[in-house]
């Protein structure tokens, strides 16, 4: 049986920083995932720069970082340039096993189309940490089913 990384999903750098600082402190991996297409509305390089900068800040926070850019193969391909190292890629699996193939001559990664799992939206949360503390103490026990 595998262990399941918790994910969040981050809209903004502050939001990435709250979930990183929770996962620093309580010694597990998180999963930082952008909203669904959000390649598209907030862009690639936006993502990578967010995501870095939150880094930089919990340097000790072991996390993966994901950019969802929906069904478009375009968007996909620009995460790549812009140097994101994880996307999500809901499109026909011909089209998402050539992006793959990109991806993996840049060691990036494409996670498979379908459902991620649980997550914690931050949307909306007015304390993001203390959200992020409790959603990883309650999957840090194990696969979340």
């Amino acid at each position: 049986m595998t262990t399941a990384i918790a994910t969040v999903i981050v809209h903004s750098q502050a939001q990435a920083a709250a979930a990183l600082a929770a996962a620093a402190a309580l010694g597990v991996p998180v999963r930082l995932a952008s909203a669904p297409g959000a390649a598209a509305t907030l862009g690639a390089a936006t993502f990578a720069r967010m995501v870095a900068r939150a880094a930089q800040a919990h340097p000790d926070a072991a996390f993966r970082a994901v950019l969802d850019c929906g069904g478009d193969a375009g968007y996909a391909l620009g995460a790549l340039r812009a140097g994101v190292a994880a996307l999500r890629l809901d499109a026909p699996a011909a089209v998402r096993a050539k992006v793959a193939a990109i991806a993996a001559a840049t060691g990036a990664t494409v996670e498979p189309a379908g459902d991620p799992g649980p997550a914690l939206d931050l949307d909306g949360v007015a304390d993001p940490e203390t959200a992020c503390r409790d959603w990883l103490r309650l999957t840090a026990a194990g696969p979340v089913e």
